[in-house]
């Protein structure tokens, strides 16, 4: 997914009431830019990070600008716009990067599904096939003991939505389909990807489960800068 035009840098003041943060300039300039980022963006979003923003031609947006990257001490860029997980995984499958999804003819977004009416991510499918269903969950969320151990992990608050998603996925192969759980890597820091047991000990214990039942995990990092983001890379997930 490219960046057009190129993301312009500041410094990160404060994030605040969950989608605002405020930024500065290298003149002094200070203001407030939307943050499209619901969860807790533990070390992502601390004061003094750089931060790259976007900027909307849209007339009606109270905060034109947008929040899209960071960087955190140690120089790591981190994606912190969740909806961008979507954007490049859908690129990813239909250029073919991700070899556990090819061979599917048929591509469809926010789909329909399960027995307590969530919408799937993405549903592949392929005449004479059994569909795929595959739902996306963005991974910034790096050890806060050992920042330099590259151990990712998900979720990084307890989430309910989350733990529906998992009990869908397990009915999805009970009824002979293939389910994919996706994490879309978008911490450079990041190399290996674990269920995060310490934080939601019921989405930890699901995901064995839903593992267990057949559904498939996966993780695929991206490679960030400022004028794109883009899953490039397999990495090891470890439950």
């Amino acid at each position: 997914m490219k960046y057009t035009p190129a993301l312009q840098s500041a410094t990160l003041l404060k994030r605040y009431k969950r989608f605002l943060a405020d930024l500065k300039l290298n003149n002094g300039a200070e203001f407030t830019a939307h943050c499209a980022n619901t969860g807790k963006m533990t070390g992502c979003a601390e004061p003094g990070f750089t931060a790259f923003y976007s900027t909307s031609d849209n007339a009606k947006r109270k905060y034109p600008h947008s929040l899209e990257l960071t960087k955190n001490n140690l120089g790591q860029l981190i994606c912190v716009n969740t909806a961008v997980a979507n954007k490049v995984v859908e690129e990813a499958i239909n250029h073919k990067v991700i070899d556990e999804l090819t061979g599917y003819e048929q591509l469809q977004s926010e789909v329909k599904y399960g027995s307590e009416n969530s919408r799937i991510d993405f549903l592949l499918t392929t005449p004479n096939k059994p569909s795929c269903y595959v739902e996306v969950k963005s991974v910034t969320l790096i050890s806060q003991d050992d920042p330099h151990s590259g151990q990712g992990y998900f979720p990084d608050a307890q989430t309910l939505r989350g733990q529906k998603h998992l009990r869908e996925l397990i009915e999805v192969v009970e009824l002979g389909h293939r389910a994919v759980l996706m994490f879309a890597v978008l911490h450079e820091g990041i190399n290996i990807v674990s269920a995060a047991a310490h934080i939601d000990e019921k989405y930890a214990a699901l995901l064995q489960q839903a593992i267990d039942g057949g559904v498939e995990v996966i993780a695929y990092k991206a490679l960030i800068c400022a004028n794109e983001v883009v899953l490039h890379k397999k990495i090891a997930f470890v439950a």
